[in-house]
This record gives structure tokens, C-alpha cells and sequence, in this order.
């Protein structure tokens, strides 16, 4: 017997979402035998974001029935069957923690979709329900809402089934009850750590380092490690007897630390590549008229460039870029074979360097301050980001285009003075696997503040 679930929740931080709405059709193998669903009033709001993604607003939710009023249905509706559902450790967690909540010990055995089809349908493009259905021809409405989810799922069950013929991977597929679950030890080692952006560190009985990494959230992480499947997880898993962490409130901070430690710890669980992490950079040169032409090359540690990207395209989506935000030309960048002005110069995108219209003093200027962007080439700054706590500041500190060291702050005069900021960071070694690290974040992101380094004292 199969009862074919599927839940929509609050969000939120991990381990502390709420039920809005579940819907449970218990199936024999060949029709549907019993359903039960319905609303559920969390007694916590909706995440803004589920509300768009669901349309289940909070208003709906104040005459629901609250868990601990629809639990004996949903014990009784599940007694005795496999849950299915399409990444059924979420909803078997979720559910899980709701009845641990009324001090129920709720355990079935579990079978997740998600794992069938990959085993079943290896060729599908895409193993999310929504593209996988639809791949399928198995019609879907209610799209994110638990009653169409689940019929959808039930559809696809349904198929995985008729193909499974001999029924050995379905058997294979079934998870325990507590498959995917944690133990005591793990649960209270989960509950001690924070939802918040930093390294872990994984530690086994004698205290060494197995395992580090960075993370947004260290908390669903290690959580996330912990319930994971596959043999090396599992050593993992059996060899972690104490987990640390250490806060870092800026992403970049997390990513930094994380390259340090890996290189100084290499723990045994982590994959560690000693290949660089990128490949090409942006080269200037001058044509005949002396404008600044830009064009994207394979590294050269005696002769760097503006900015390390992992590939040739990466090098040429950035020159792009900045090209379309500063009006360089896509003729001396190498993006127009135009004989005369370039496309861009007809609708104001370029100012006419291509043609000599623009004088080359004029243009390269702003060459250089586009290839600012991105790269550490000659810097001398101080990158600000958030801290670990209201009131402080991350720091990262370049000193001639390399990386000196990174620290924290809460008052502004200790990084408007040379000798006060130098005591209080601490010095990481600048290695250009390091400086790639940087170079990235600051592309991506908009919210790091550069600010002049301060002259000596």
C-alpha cells in the first residue's frame, strides 16, 4: 500500500517551516482507496515569496484546521504504507518535525519519485515534477498547490510502476524509517548550530578536521550532509563525532576562509584540485591611432592581465559587458569586423573610437575604468561587506593588486588609518587561486563597497 503525499509550507529557516496545506492519496497499486485533503493554519506567517509561488496567502489560512487537529487523520490515512512523494525526504522532514512537535514519534517507510525516475527515465532532460510531467503528457493543474502536485505525482507513480516490471528497484528504492533521518547525537549537534553564513568543520574522534566547507546557512548544511545518501556520505556521516563553525557574515569572507583552510587542513572527505581555478584574462593593447583595445587570452603569470576568468568565454561575456555598460567599442574589442564605424556607433553605444571621432586619451580612460570592475590589477582598497552581527563590518584588504589580509570592524576610523587597520586583520596568504576567488564575487555582486586604502602613517 502507498499513500502518494505532498505539502506546501510557510518557508523560512530550515527545521522551523509550517504546514499551509497537504494532500494524501492512500493507492493500492491500482486505484485510489482514500484521500484526505485540506488547509492548514500554520500559527506563523507565509513567506512572501511562497505566497507568489502558491497563491496561498495567510487571510486563507485563518479558519484552517491547525496540525495537531488533522494529525490522528493523517497517522491513520498513512498506517501501513510506503509515503511517496517527489523529493519525499522534504515532505517525510516535514511532516516529521510537525508531529515532533505534539511529541509523536511519526516514522514510515519512504520512497521519493525523484530517485525512481533517475533510475527509471535516465534520459529525461529534467527530473523536477513540473518538466517531468510535462515531458510525459501527464496533465497538471494546481500547479504548487499540494491536491495537484500530489495527482501529478500519483500520474507519474503510476507509469514508474508499469515500467518497473520485475519490481526490483522500487524494493531498492524504499527507504527505511529512519532513512534520511537523524540520530540523537546528530539532532543535538544540528540544534547547536546557527542558520548563518560561515565554514563548518567536521571533526571525528580525535578531533581532526575530516571535512570543511563554506556555506550560506551552516545549520541546513550540515543537516543536509548528515541525511545524505551514498556510500562516501555515509563514511562521513559514521566518522563525524563533533561538528565546529565559525561565523563569517560576508559570503566572500565564508569562500576565503574556505580556500585557507582547505589548503592548510586538506581533510580527508574533501576533493581538492591543485589545478588553478581559472585560465584566461583580459589583455590591453594599442592599435596605430594609440586607442585601447581589449581582447580575451589564456593566463600568463609573467605577464597578467586585467582580471582571471575560468574559461574564454567567461573572459569575453565580461568584456561584453562592461562594453555595453562604459560605450566601448565593439570593433576594437573584437566584436564587429565592420570596416568602417562599428554597429554601435549609429545609436550612441560607441563614441566613435573605431573612426578616430573619439580621441584616444578621451577613450582609454574609460577603458581602464571598466576594466576596473571586476579586477584587482593595481588596487589598493579596502572591500566592506556585512559582519557577523548588527554594527560590524567585514573587511578585505588589497595592497598593490594582492590580497593582504581580512578582518572586522565597528568603528570607521579603524580603517581610515594604515596603522590601526593592520593590526586588527589577519593576514592570508595571496595566492592568485585566492585572488581569482575575489575577482569572481565582485563581479557577481553589487552590494561590497571598495573604499581607498589608506596611505602609510
Amino acid at each position: 500500500m502507498y499513500t502518494i503525499l505532498d505539502i506546501e509550507t510557510t518557508g523560512g529557516k530550515y527545521n522551523e517551516e509550517g504546514i499551509t496545506e497537504i494532500a494524501i492519496h492512500r493507492f493500492n497499486g491500482h486505484e485510489v482507496v482514500d484521500r484526505f485533503i485540506s488547509l492548514i493554519n500554520p500559527e506563523k506567517p507565509i513567506q512572501p515569496f511562497v505566497v507568489n509561488l502558491t497563491g496561498i496567502n495567510n487571510k486563507m489560512l485563518r479558519t484552517a484546521p491547525k496540525f495537531h487537529e488533522v494529525a490522528k487523520r493523517i497517522v491513520e490515512i498513512t498506517e501501513d504504507s510506503v509515503l511517496v512523494a517527489h523529493n519525499a525526504q522534504f515532505d517525510y522532514r516535514i511532516l516529521r518535525t510537525e508531529f515532533r512537535r505534539l511529541g509523536y514519534n511519526f516514522e514510515r517507510k519512504s520512497l521519493c519519485t525523484v530517485d525512481l525516475s533517475k533510475r527509471l527515465l535516465p534520459d529525461a532532460e529534467s527530473h523536477s515534477l513540473g518538466k517531468l510531467v510535462r515531458s510525459l503528457g501527464i496533465p497538471v493543474s494546481d500547479r504548487h498547490r499540494a491536491n495537484g502536485d500530489a495527482l501529478a505525482t500519483l500520474q507519474l507513480f503510476k507509469l514508474l510502476l508499469a515500467k518497473d516490471t520485475e519490481k526490483m528497484i522500487i524494493t531498492e528504492t524504499i527507504r527505511k524509517e529512519q532513512h534520511g533521518e537523524l540520530s540523537e547525537k546528530q539532532l543535538d549537534i544540528v540544534r547547536s548550530l546557527p542558520n548563518a553564513t560561515g565554514v563548518f568543520y567536521m571533526h571525528d574522534k580525535d578531533g581532526e578536521i575530516v571535512y570543511l566547507s563554506k556555506t550560506k546557512d551552516i545549520k541546513k548544511r550540515v543537516n543536509q550532509l548528515f541525511t545524505k545518501s551514498g556510500a562516501e556520505a555515509r563514511k562521513l556521516v559514521k566518522t563525524t563525532k563533533k561538528v565546529t563553525f565559525e561565523r563569517t557574515g560576508s559570503e566572500l569572507m565564508a569562500i576565503l576562509k574556505e580556500h585557507a583552510e582547505l589548503k592548510k587542513n586538506r581533510p580527508r572527505y574533501n576533493q581538492i584540485s591543485r589545478k588553478a581555478m581559472f585560465s584566461h584574462t583580459l589583455e590591453i593593447t594599442k592599435n596605430q591611432t594609440g586607442h585601447y583595445q581589449i581582447g580575451a587570452v589564456p593566463w600568463n603569470p609573467k605577464k597578467p592581465g586585467r582580471g582571471r576568468f575560468k574559461s574564454m568565454l567567461g573572459a569575453k561575456n565580461h568584456l561584453h559587458k562592461i562594453g555595453v555598460e562604459h560605450d566601448l567599442c565593439d570593433k576594437l574589442n573584437g566584436f564587429s569586423e565592420a570596416k568602417k564605424n562599428c554597429a554601435k556607433y549609429a545609436d550612441g553605444g560607441c563614441h566613435g573610437a573605431c573612426s578616430g571621432v573619439e580621441p584616444a586619451e578621451k577613450y582609454n580612460k574609460r577603458v581602464l575604468r571598466a576594466l576596473g570592475e571586476g579586477s584587482l590589477y593595481g588596487k589598493n582598497v579596502i572591500l566592506v561587506d556585512k559582519g557577523r552581527e548588527v554594527g560590524e563590518k567585514s573587511v578585505v584588504v588589497i595592497k598593490n593588486g594582492a590580497l593582504l589580509g581580512t578582518g572586522y570592524f565597528t568603528l570607521n576610523h579603524q580603517i581610515t588609518h594604515l596603522s590601526i587597520l593592520e593590526k586588527f586583520i589577519t593576514p592570508m596568504e595571496a595566492t592568485e587561486n585566492a585572488h581569482f576567488i575575489i575577482e569572481e564575487f565582485l563581479r557577481k555582486s553589487k552590494h561590497i563597497k571598495e573604499i581607498p586604502l589608506p596611505q602609510e602613517n
